[in-house]
């Protein structure tokens, strides 16, 4: 299982949001490509980019910021999400060398168009799964739709996702621990790698995560990084041990 650091691009700085609200940041670095070395440095083989400003206004703000990361990181692969909403983003993504694309918004209101991609792009689409009592976030978490994550999940494992990242909306930036047993349930439901995020915070869920056989392929450590509870080259190395 991949231990994957979050970097969340908002005004050009390095933050993290308390449950997605974007009035209630906190601001770790005004230099995130800096601060994906830092993560490079310490063994992370592949970064989780979000742009949240792309998020909020449906399309993306940090381009740039994240072309400069790919650029000086070329052997780390990069998951991007944030601001997607049109097959020409994704396609410009893909084509200036990021790995993966994360559709989180437009796939619950246009699941035809991420369908589309799926197939145009294979193994490269990634579908974010943001839950709030288990139905389905978009815009930001703004707003909550009226789909499950499991029914969303069931209809992109057909269509042929690469992965899907699921987070439990009430538990990220809390530091109060991951959402574990939705996880669980959600990667039993699919054959398609779950990579989960949202309050992972500790070695012990690591482990835990890692040794589930059910299909979870990464987790997204945020905060617990940032803040120094949690230290990535100890998680690799534990997620490794338990996987083993």
């Amino acid at each position: 299982m991949l231990v994957i650091p979050a970097i969340d691009l908002k005004g050009g700085r390095c933050v993290r949001l308390r449950q997605g609200r974007m009035d209630q940041e906190t601001v770790y670095d005004d230099d995130p490509v800096a601060v994906a070395g830092r993560w490079v440095a310490a063994g992370a083989s592949r970064l989780h980019l979000v742009d949240l400003d792309g998020a909020a206004r449906g399309e993306p703000a940090h381009e740039a910021t994240i072309q400069a990361i790919a650029e000086a990181y070329p052997n780390t692969l990069l998951q991007v999400g944030g601001g997607i909403r049109d097959r020409e983003t994704a396609a410009r993504y893909l084509d200036a060398g990021i790995e993966y694309v994360i559709l989180g918004t437009r796939a619950v209101r246009e699941p035809e168009l991420a369908e589309q991609l799926c197939s145009e792009f294979p193994a490269r689409l990634f579908i974010s799964l943001d839950a709030r009592g288990g139905y389905v976030a978009t815009d930001g978490w703004e707003q909550t739709s009226e789909v499950t994550a499991a029914e969303l999940a069931r209809r992109f494992e057909r269509a042929g996702a690469a992965s899907l990242v699921f987070t439990d909306i009430g538990r990220d930036g809390m530091m109060g621990g991951c959402n574990i047993e939705a996880t669980r349930e959600l990667a039993r439901a699919v054959s398609v790698p779950v990579i989960a995020s949202g309050g992972v915070s500790t070695v012990a869920e690591i482990r835990a995560l890692a040794a589930a056989e059910e299909g979870i392929g990464g987790a997204i450590v945020g905060r617990a990084l940032y803040d120094g509870s949690l230290d990535l080259a100890e998680a690799i190395r534990a997620a490794g041990e338990a996987a083993a």
